[in-house]
């Protein structure tokens, strides 16, 4: 770096853009700004890790995303209110940090973006907070066209996979897939990304979506349950292996092969515990022995 370049950033104010950000910031002024009337500052909106609702943004879809919220405003806590519009994004790119695994197994990488606001006195206070590291957590407001499990790759809530749970070694969590919007990002005091942070969805769950959070939920206890009876024959007709093992096994199929399971275990449990009559053949009994008659 030259002494000219490093005597210039040493003599400008924290967070004034040079030139060629300045370039990229008056595409969203309607009057051009000059550099001294900017703050400008980078944030890291979201990334692909595992967050702590167990959902994660899919790698290829953080580009996407980084298109999506050119332009965009931020705000405080996802309050959507004109007034509380504070910066906006007029910069964007996916960085990779090598050496760093996601618990999904791939490397990680997170969206950065690049936001301003002016300089005014009713700014001065948001800006010491930034340069002070008080204002720093961010979430972003957004919308995907899939969102599925990350086991099976079934649409989200509709499989028996729980969230958080392991599975033959892998961790369950919900997949985002192919954003669709972005509509705000917001200064936030606890982001569900540890890094950075996300919020998936806004205001109570339309009608639709409670039926099929309905229809999931049974459909889980009905899976369950038939896993549970497959166990308790498999048991009942082989005595020779543990039962943890067989509801392992049942643990692993799917409902066709359930059923399967199912039928063939109770005949072999008919053949095996036949049923009994509650009353005797009268022919071989005396007469007079009214006994046999009673249940």
């Amino acid at each position: 770096m030259s002494v000219e370049i490093q005597k210039e950033r040493s003599e400008r104010a924290a967070g004034t853009p040079a030139a060629e950000e300045l370039a990229y910031i008056n595409q969203y002024a309607k009057t051009p700004l000059e550099a001294e009337q900017v703050y400008a500052f980078a944030v890291r909106l979201c990334d692909n890790e595992v967050d702590r609702d167990y959902e994660r943004f899919e790698t290829a879809g953080l580009e996407r995303l980084g298109e999506l919220f050119l332009g965009k405003s931020g705000i405080f806590d996802h309050q959507w209110s004109a007034r509380g519009q504070t910066a906006r994004i007029y910069r964007t790119e996916v960085v990779a940090e090598p050496g760093r695994i996601t618990a999904a197994g791939d490397g990680y990488c997170y969206l950065k973006g690049w936001a301003y606001l002016l300089r005014t006195e009713a700014n001065a206070q948001l800006i010491a907070q930034i340069e002070g590291g008080i204002t720093k957590e961010v979430s972003v407001g957004c919308s995907v066209a899939q969102s599925v499990c990350s086991v099976c790759g079934a649409p989200a809530g509709t499989c028996h996979h729980v969230k958080g749970e392991v599975y033959d070694g892998r961790l369950c969590f919900t997949e985002l897939r192919e954003p669709t919007d972005a509509y705000e990002w917001s200064f936030v005091a606890v982001p569900a990304q540890r890094d950075a942070g996300v919020l998936k969805r806004y205001g109570a769950p339309d009608r639709e979506r409670v039926q099929l959070e309905r229809e999931a939920a049974l459909g889980r206890r009905y899976m369950k349950e038939l896993r549970r009876e497959v166990a308790r024959l498999a048991m009942l007709t082989d005595e020779t292996v543990p039962g943890e093992v067989w509801a392992g096994v049942a643990e692993k199929l799917e409902e066709p092969e359930l059923l399967a399971l199912k039928s063939a275990y109770e005949r072999q449990a008919a053949r095996r515990f036949p049923p009994r009559p509650q009353l005797r053949d009268t022919a071989a009994a005396a007469d007079e022995d009214e006994t046999v008659f009673l249940v």
